[in-house]
């Protein structure tokens, strides 16, 4: 599978989201994070910065995540690269045949996606992996602007239900559907909302969230796009 250049409007939203230093707070701890380090990577550059999404840009399918984590994709540059919820969430894209391998461990580790395009609603790393409403909102524009360079898109699966409030305020009609694993819901462009459990920590230690259950959910974006 070979690597598929950003288009135009993707590569746009991608540099202003590096740039960007919109939020205060956030820049502040993303940058924080990103000169105390962890001890495991303190001899890495960390990419401390806004964290465009990353994927092929004819996907049918978009993964929606909260936020970059403090000392994974804040330190990568790329969603979910380099932490324990990328592990999990990769290998389930690479089971079900969208991504060409099932590690990510930085961004020249050869990984590249196939239909697929995954990204978050806030895109600097948040203390307590919480941002504020208002960062939310100061920040959903550019997922906006990906929804609207993905031409191809069919199934949107949100991780977690911040990613499903934040989506369904732009695309959703009506009141806004509960949250759950496997449910789904249309959207106002005729695309299907997907949610699952967000492939955290807390949920796969748990059992919250199995293998089985995430790969489930890739099984089902490929029945609703229509190429299962």
């Amino acid at each position: 599978m070979e690597s598929v250049n950003l288009g135009d409007d993707l590569a746009v939203v991608a540099a202003e989201v590096g740039d960007c230093r919109r939020c205060s707070r956030l820049v502040e701890w993303r940058e924080r994070i990103g000169h105390e380090k962890r001890a495991a990577y303190r001899d890495e550059h960390y990419w401390a910065r806004g964290v465009p999404g990353f994927g092929d840009p004819q996907a049918h399918l978009l993964v929606v995540g909260l936020a970059p984590a403090a000392h994974g994709a804040n330190r990568t540059g790329r969603m979910f690269t380099g932490d324990r919820s990328g592990d999990w969430l990769y290998r389930a894209m690479h089971r079900a045949g969208y991504a060409n391998q099932a590690e990510s461990t930085d961004t020249k580790d050869g990984l590249a996606l196939k239909s697929a395009w995954v990204t978050s609603v806030v895109k600097c790393a948040p203390p307590a992996n919480k941002p504020t409403p208002a960062e939310r909102d100061a920040c959903v524009g550019f997922l906006r602007r990906e929804l609207q360079a993905l031409e191809a898109l069919r199934v949107v699966v949100v991780l977690g239900g911040f990613a499903q409030q934040a989506v369904w305020r732009e695309l959703g009609t009506g009141p806004r559907p509960r949250f759950g694993h496997g449910a789904e819901a249309v959207l106002e462009q005729g695309w299907t909302l997907l949610c699952s459990y967000h492939p955290s920590q807390q949920n796969t230690f748990t059992g919250r969230l199995s293998e089985d259950m995430l790969d489930a959910i890739f099984a089902r974006t490929q029945q609703l796009a229509g190429v299962a």
